[in-house]
């Protein structure tokens, strides 16, 4: 028998697939780790080669040569490569599938790979020559006049000219400038110098760089504006100092902009970037130059965490307790969990940050796993923000707001500060009805109001996305007592831009940040020692420092107080609390405003009073009594088909199965999925619950093996959620 290659296919099949080698190549550069491009059916995939065999299971003639080896050296190297086959095995993932997770989407096609460098602007003979037009302050005339200095690389512009590639595309369509690719190159650059780190900081510091050499998971708990970003930066510095890599996660995309500019402000290397808001050219290149060691610092969301790193020397995971870093669709990871893992494997320290860690991490801390560093006093003169109740029951409102938080605004604003109101609702309206029949605006595949837009005069499904224009009368009686109920981000804008006429209100939410650095541009219109009102939802949680912010007000709070999730409590505490944290960062005050109809709902005094860590002890005490995550551990099968008479067969029978398997897992089940159907479609559910992980482990594999076998499998779409965070 020749030599046979497996390889790992991107298919939704979970075993490897043999072939022969490629004509005319020298089996000394067969190595696992390598893309190949191989036959598969009808069709050609890119595969990763796993493993150099001598036999195979397939009759030898039926064995078909792969057509091309695409790489000279490994692409995924053996961590990064044993890393992700534990995940594929862990979440119970097709490995195939995985590894092309994994790679950037210029690397999943079978194309030579970009030249090393990274992409930058120069100017041509014609933009060199040419005098500015327009106004001075321009983009287009700034980005002529730094590219006038020499050519710059993209994260140069980023830092230097915010929002500048819509300049970019103007300037090369009048052949003013040119995109060229830049060999690595020592920068001269001179990072400005941090604060001092205070006593807490310092501490920190010493302690994780203490185990440095070794896998080591440190809980970096700090309160909002606690200068946690500062104990990263010198962790970061002293891995530079020893020629090591440092990989450094954030929940969204919105937060890298303001992150992105501070670290390349401090460090004195360059700091890549990758998430999805980059396109595939620019980040196959930060990929392959981490890959080779010349990327040392990759700022990046949830896929980051498979950059390859050779020279690992530390990994960040910020606002661990986010649920962003858990892929909801496809291969169902954790990034927080996956990169323990790689941490482990690659012998370094790992730290989670967060002012509200999550219950799983509070757990590791409380059994020994993970050690607790924390900074329980903001850096500088900032002070913690005073919590203010009001009680909403029997006041009117004004589009949500009471007298008293208007009144509150008001006062800010005259005294020349900002105030951030957060209303974790998008849209207009929720709801749009008849005043006359009743008759509310629906969406017939959810069975879900719409929700109204009014700036585009749309109603929209914001579970399925269906879209269609608002009616001018009722289509049932005919009426044109068309009303809305309830309030979203664009109606409290519109009421407040009619409040204060002559104040900056800027919203921030889906509709408002579509664009590539449309964030950064709204935040710029609030100039920082002006008045200004922000109007926004989740996004605005998280990261964004702003020091004349002194006044938040959380207009929803009651909706985190009742829901069917038994995660609602530790989320709602940690939203009230990263919100709140926005306010009074720099040496003014902040106060923040709860508007609720519950004032005296125990989480929330439990919270208000005695603070995240007691709200997450006492959440902790009644998840274990009731035998939830983290004291359990759960996969959630999810499955939905155009009727319920296939999803009830098929989730019966899984039932059965799950139910005579062992005694140590319950099957909790089958249910209707919190939302019962969406996008035309039923959807059901089947909860597994084990006292063990290995329990599961042991079980999961053997019971997808008969799922797939199942006939009712095939009228139904399922998949399996390992570590679910929603139970939607």
């Amino acid at each position: 028998m020749p030599t046979v290659l497996r390889v790992a296919v991107p298919v939704p099949l979970p075993q490897l697939f043999d072939y022969l080698p490629p004509v005319d190549v020298d089996a000394a550069a067969l190595i696992p780790g390598c893309r190949v491009l191989v036959p598969f059916g009808r069709t050609r995939r890119v595969g990763v080669l796993l493993e150099i065999a001598r036999e195979s299971n397939v009759p030898s003639h039926r064995l078909k040569p792969a057509l091309m080896l695409l790489d000279a050296q490994p692409l995924l190297d053996a961590e990064l490569l044993c890393s992700l086959m534990w995940a594929a095995r862990y979440y119970q993932y097709p490995l195939g599938a995985v590894l092309e997770c994994a790679l950037p989407i210029g690397l999943r096609q079978a194309k030579p790979l970009p030249a090393a460098g990274e992409r930058a602007l120069a100017l041509t003979e014609t933009g060199a020559a040419a005098s500015p037009a327009g106004k001075p302050t321009a983009r287009t005339n700034l980005l002529l006049q730094i590219l006038a200095q020499g050519p710059r690389t993209y994260p140069e512009l980023d830092n230097a000219l915010p929002g500048w590639r819509a300049a970019a595309t103007s300037l090369r369509k009048r052949d003013l400038i040119v995109g060229i690719t830049l060999t690595t190159r020592a920068r001269p650059h001179m990072p400005m110098i941090g604060p001092p780190l205070n006593v807490e900081q310092q501490h920190a510091v010493d302690e994780i760089d203490a185990a440095h050499g070794r896998f080591a998971p440190f809980v970096l708990e700090g309160v909002t504006g606690s200068g946690k970003t500062e104990v990263y930066l010198a962790l970061i510095e002293q891995a530079l100092a020893r020629g090591q890599q440092a990989l450094i996660l954030v929940p969204e995309i919105g937060l890298t902009p303001q992150i992105l500019r501070r670290f390349r402000e401090r460090l004195p290397c360059a700091v890549h970037a990758l998430h999805s808001g980059l396109s595939d050219g620019e980040r196959t290149r930060t990929w392959l130059a981490a890959a080779r060691g010349e990327a040392q610092v990759i700022l990046g969301t949830r896929s980051a965490i498979f950059t390859p790193l050779p020279r690992a020397g530390l990994i960040v995971i910020d606002e661990e307790h986010d649920a962003s870093y858990k892929q909801q669709e496809g291969f169902r990871y954790h990034a927080r969990d996956f990169a323990l893992v790689r941490a482990r494997s690659l012998n370094v320290s790992v730290v989670l940050g967060s002012a509200t860690p999550s219950l799983e991490t509070l757990a590791n801390v409380e059994t020994g796993r993970y050690r607790c560093l924390p900074l329980r006093e903001r850096a500088g003169a900032a002070r913690m923000p005073i919590p203010r109740i009001v009680d909403l029951r029997g006041q009117r409102l004004q589009h949500g707001l009471s007298t008293e938080l208007i009144r509150a605004i008001r006062d800010c604003i005259g005294r020349g500060e900002q105030a951030l109101v957060f209303k974790n609702r998008r849209g207009y309206a929720p709801v749009l009805l008849c005043h006359g029949c009743g008759w509310t605006a629906t969406c017939t595949r959810c069975n879900k109001p719409l929700t109204l837009h009014r700036r585009e005069n749309r109603l929209r499904c914001h579970h399925c996305g269906a879209d269609r224009p608002v009616p001018i009368a009722c289509p049932e009686c005919q009426g044109t007592q068309l009303q809305t109920q309830g309030q979203g981000t664009e109606k409290l804008e519109d009421m407040l831009i009619e409040l204060f006429p002559h104040v900056a209100v800027v919203r921030i939410d889906r509709e408002t940040t579509r664009r590539k650095d449309s964030l950064e541009q709204l935040f710029a219109q609030l100039t920082p020692d002006q008045p200004g009102i922000l109007i926004g939802t989740q996004m605005l949680a998280k990261g964004h420092d702003l020091p004349n912010l002194t006044l938040v007000a959380i207009v929803g709070v009651d909706e985190g107080l009742f829901s069917h999730d038994f995660r609602a409590g530790e989320r709602m505490g940690q939203l009230v609390v990263q919100v709140a944290g926005r306010a009074g960062r720099a040496r003014k005050p902040g106060t923040v405003w709860l508007q609720t109809h519950h004032p005296e709902h125990p989480l929330l005094l439990t919270l208000l009073r005695r603070g995240y860590r007691e709200l997450a002890a006492q959440i902790l005490d009644e998840r274990r009594g009731a035998g939830f995550p983290p004291h359990t551990h759960l996969a959630l099968l999810r499955a939905d088909a155009s009727s319920l008479a296939p999803l009830q067969e098929f989730l019966d029978r899984a039932t059965t199965l799950a139910s005579t398997a062992d005694k140590n897992l319950q099957a909790l089940g089958p249910m209707p999925a919190p939302m019962p159907r969406r996008a035309g479609r039923e959807r059901a559910q089947l909860l597994l619950l084990a006292d063990q992980r290995s329990t599961l482990q042991t079980f999961l594999p053997a019971w997808l093996n008969q799922l797939r076998a199942l006939p009712e499998a095939k009228r139904v779409r399922w998949s399996l959620d390992v570590d679910p965070v929603d139970l939607y």
